[in-house]
């Protein structure tokens, strides 16, 4: 029986997670689950799961704001309730399905209690990437598994390479809403054109972030500390089907890709059951409806954004917490209604060019260039200091 702490319980891949303990109820329990505000699912879900621990991290909340029914349970409020379930002794594992930079002391500390890590959290390798490997490398063999689809398929791939180096990491994306778009047409883009996406169901800032490759972006940082990948070892393919979630080159031109149809819970559960393979419930791929597979090279013209991401990679520091910073500022102000795609773009690329090198080294190094990066960006588009920009996260955050 595995305990699992559960951060982010609320959104998509919490919601999915808790569906599979329920599925295989006889090997996972959840004995934490954390929410930022979405306070009336996370008590539904406290009724069925019966968790040892439960938390909500907005301060307006306190334990006058509980049901009754459900004060046996251990409550903690404001930031800490992430940091308090990941270490917590009552669980083996810490899914962090949260959004933002608050997942990464939580990422840390459960590390360093000896916890695995179930990662749905991009902030957290993209910010934090140096302090995350170095705290799993301590913690131990595989103590850092990957939920994020593509990772999930490369580390699947990798299962079967058998000590062999890979030679390329080929990270696949949809190509988004705006695949067969003008520069001109992109740059002039608005938020309900960018959330239109074509294969996945996810929440505003992800769907944003897969419409201007800003995903596919910091994707690529994550595979460059995840695997060690150097930035000329990872090609981002478009491959418009989603059937190939990723692959892995090795030196005699073997290609190992991972199949499957766009369904998050075979990456979930894949990381809660591991090294096992358990049933989803879902439907399996069926290749005989596959009529083709198709993949293109990404035009770095259109969608900067990666070439931002290798440029970042190879600065080193705090380079790579810059650019995540400044994108989240930005898509804030997209979604709001007060900014163009190809603005988008500028902020970002201008927001790192101002902030120049900063280390990143340890935990508040880094909260520090993400402080800055956030603060230049809001400079850049006309914001003052410290000012929440509305929309600048999807509601329920997590």
């Amino acid at each position: 029986m595995k305990r699992l702490a559960v951060l982010g319980s609320t959104g998509s891949i919490g919601t999915q997670a808790l569906e599979l303990i329920a599925l295989h109820s006889d090997r996972f329990r959840a004995t934490a689950l954390v929410a930022r505000s979405s306070s009336e699912t996370l008590f539904a879900q406290v009724r069925a799961f019966r968790p040892q621990m439960a938390g909500l991290t907005d301060t307006r909340f306190s334990i006058d704001d509980i049901p009754k029914d459900l004060r046996d349970c251990r409550w903690v409020f404001g930031d800490e309730a992430l940091t308090e379930a990941a270490g917590m002794d009552g669980c083996d594992e810490a899914l962090v399905a949260v959004v933002g930079m608050c997942g990464l002391p939580a990422v840390l500390h459960a590390l360093s209690c000896g916890k695995r890590v179930l990662l749905a959290n991009k902030e957290t390798l993209v910010a934090g990437g140096g302090l995350v490997m170095k705290a799993a490398k301590s913690a131990g063999e595989h103590s850092l598994l990957p939920i994020d689809s593509e990772h999930s398929a490369i580390f699947q791939c990798l299962q079967g390479a058998a000590g062999n180096a890979f030679r390329r990491i080929l990270l696949t994306c949809s190509g988004g809403p705006f695949r067969v778009w003008s520069k001109d047409k992109i740059d002039a883009a608005t938020a309900k054109e960018a959330l239109r996406h074509p294969t996945w169901n996810m929440g505003n800032k992800i769907t944003v972030d897969s419409a201007t490759l800003f995903n596919k972006a910091l994707e690529m940082i994550e595979a460059h500390y995840l695997f060690g990948a150097d930035v000329e070892q990872i090609q981002v393919l478009v491959h418009p089907q989603s059937a190939v979630h990723s692959a892995v080159e090795f030196s005699d031109g073997a290609v190992i890709a991972q199949l499957g149809t766009p369904d998050m819970r075979l990456p979930i559960l894949y990381a809660m059951a591991y090294p096992e393979r358990l049933p989803t419930g879902g439907e399996p791929m069926d290749l005989f409806k596959l009529k083709e597979l198709t993949f293109e090279r990404p035009d770095e013209t259109r969608f900067p954004s990666l070439r931002m991401a290798a440029e970042c990679i190879r600065a080193g520091g705090a380079a790579c917490c810059v650019l995540n910073a400044a994108n989240e500022e930005a898509v804030g102000r997209l979604l709001a209604g007060k900014l163009t795609v190809g603005k988008l773009f500028s902020t970002v690329e201008e927001t790192i060019g101002r902030v120049g090198h900063l280390p990143a080294d340890t935990l508040s190094q880094v909260l520090a260039a993400d402080r800055r990066a956030r603060e230049t960006a809001r400079e850049l588009m006309g914001l003052p200091p410290h000012t929440p920009i509305r929309g600048s996260a999807p509601e329920p955050r997590y």
